[in-house]
């Protein structure tokens, strides 16, 4: 069930939703949206807040009221009731672009460390016919700052231990700075993904790569955040692994299963 609500209007030709979920990102939501709007200027953006006892949700709405006559889309704040998790707010924020007629979902944080002038490399690729774009931060000329030693091992290590369980040809399945084009998303039912945090990117990755989609990575630089506070904990980790030993499960199950 999807919480909270937009208004409904018709989106630009190009039907590009960028989806951005906050909690308590007030001091980062104005710049984020500034930026995605130099970028890519026909993009339509929609933020979905879990109930940021900061204001981030009241910005969104002011700086919406703000908008230039002639621009193409729209700003938009989605309003949840609570704190459910990244996953469930991608989930919503899918729905609700999708509902609005988005043909291309592009999904990416708000604490400004995923630099928005990424965006046209990434939307372009889904354009040229690809499922899939994912930012990826492992690939040449990718890479990331500020990150310390003990979070950039586990990260990397975490990346191959996916791939390698999960015969992924993807170097960076925990990004989240991605666009999805919107046939992969009905086709793998996103909707049904239970993952959040960076089992959420995993699951996504996993379930496109399984209904035949094509993924292009395209080289970003990741700058960990500077306002505000780190939203990994121990137990997104531990979810994290645990989800990749249960889809790797499925998988041998679903291959026996085949060939019988």
């Amino acid at each position: 069930m999807i919480q909270g609500s937009v208004d409904d209007k018709v989106l630009p030709v190009r039907r590009v939703v960028v989806v951005i979920p906050t909690y308590n990102e007030v001091g980062n939501i104005a710049q984020v949206i500034a930026g995605v709007m130099a970028a890519l200027p026909d993009a339509s953006i929609l933020v979905v807040d879990d109930n940021s006892p900061d204001g981030t949700a009241d910005l969104v709405d002011k700086i919406a009221t703000e908008l230039p006559a002639n621009f193409p889309g729209f700003v938009k704040v989605h309003r949840r009731q609570n704190k459910a998790g990244l996953g469930a707010a991608y989930r919503d924020g899918f729905a609700v672009a999708l509902e609005l007629g988005a043909t291309i979902c592009v999904q990416m944080d708000a604490d400004l460390s995923h630099n928005p002038m990424y965006l046209p490399a990434i939307v372009s690729v889904v354009d040229m016919e690809a499922d899939a774009a994912l930012g990826s931060r492992y690939i040449p000329g990718g890479r990331i700052e500020n990150w310390p030693p003990l979070r950039h091992f586990l990260s990397r290590w975490g990346n191959r231990f996916a791939a390698g369980m999960l015969g992924l040809a993807i170097n960076d399945a925990t990004s989240g700075y991605r666009a999805y084009s919107r046939s992969i998303l009905e086709r793998m039912d996103f909707a049904s993904v239970q993952a959040e945090g960076y089992g959420f990117q995993v699951e996504m990755s996993h379930r496109a790569v399984r209904c035949g989609g094509r993924i292009v990575e395209v080289p970003i630089l990741f700058t960990d955040r500077v306002v505000g506070e780190s939203k990994l904990t121990h137990h997104i980790i531990g979810e994290a692994f645990g989800l990749v030993v249960k889809l790797w499960f499925t998988d041998r199950v679903l291959r026996r299963i085949q060939r019988r």
